[in-house]
């Protein structure tokens, strides 16, 4: 293993209110953000850019794209600036298998991916590029593109995923308690990733009822998926933000290498 091997990371980004809030959320984010080696770049696949076939945006100067409504004035004018790089996207699409990939120059950073990394890098000096969702596609599909971005590891990128594990919004609940299977899909995901048992989350149409109420929609899940797809057998495995929200949301974030 290099030396210089970035971690990955997947965040259960939750509410985009968590840009501007101090709460355990952000600043479990902003921790993990100064314990994190520099990376030279970012490729971040967020729940909220989907496309009929893979897209990576190209542009130099990335638009802040507040892809949300309802919320504080505040949040709808936070701008974060990080430049993008069409190297880098250029590099990405090099290492996708997929030939119906391609540049975008039509998206920018959604609140998927900025809102969390306004945590994690809050100078926005570090070069972003958002690979999207390629809709209809399942799970293994996901799992092997994200597998392909595996030597931008070793090249100083940080490879970073943002939904939730468990996403229902049909079914939130403002009391915080969490429903029962809630907390049974969000156990099983972690024992499969302490054992390495991948197979089951890619395949997570057959796990049962409190994987179809959790997953009600794949959008937030399939992130996890690219970063599932990068744990090596040297990688150190850690979580962080372990809890649930809303009852129907869980905010687990994990961490190999």
């Amino acid at each position: 293993m290099s030396t210089s091997r970035m971690p990955a990371l997947f965040i259960g980004h939750g509410s985009p209110m968590n840009a501007i809030e101090e709460n355990e959320f952000s600043q479990a984010w902003r921790e993990i953000g100064k314990q994190l080696p520099r990376p030279k770049g970012i490729v971040s696949i967020s729940a909220h850019w989907e496309t009929p076939t893979p897209q990576v945006t190209a542009m130099k100067q990335p638009e802040t794209i507040h892809d949300f409504y309802g919320f504080p004035q505040e949040l709808n004018e936070m701008i974060y600036p990080a430049p993008g790089s069409p190297d880098l996207a250029e590099r990405v699409l090099q290492l996708l298998h997929d030939k119906k990939s391609g540049p975008s120059m039509d998206w920018g950073l959604d609140h998927g991916t900025w809102s969390v990394l306004a945590r994690l890098f809050p100078k926005a000096d570090v070069p972003v590029v958002q690979l999207s969702l390629a809709q209809t596609r399942d799970g293994q599909f996901h799992y092997d593109l994200g597998k392909q971005l595996l030597p931008l590891r070793d090249e100083g990128i940080l490879v970073f995923g943002s939904g939730n594990i468990v996403h229902n919004l049909r079914m939130m609940r403002f009391d915080n308690n969490p429903f029962d299977w809630n907390v049974e899909f969000d156990s099983k995901v972690k024992n499969w990733i302490d054992t390495g048992n991948h197979d089951p989350m890619i395949h997570f149409q057959d796990q049962g009822q409190a994987a179809a109420y959790s997953i009600n929609s794949g959008e937030h899940y399939l992130p996890l998926l690219y970063i599932l797809s990068q744990q090596t057998q040297q990688d150190d495995l850690r979580y962080f933000c372990e809890v649930t929200s809303y009852g129907s949301l869980s905010m687990r974030c994990v961490q190999f290498g």
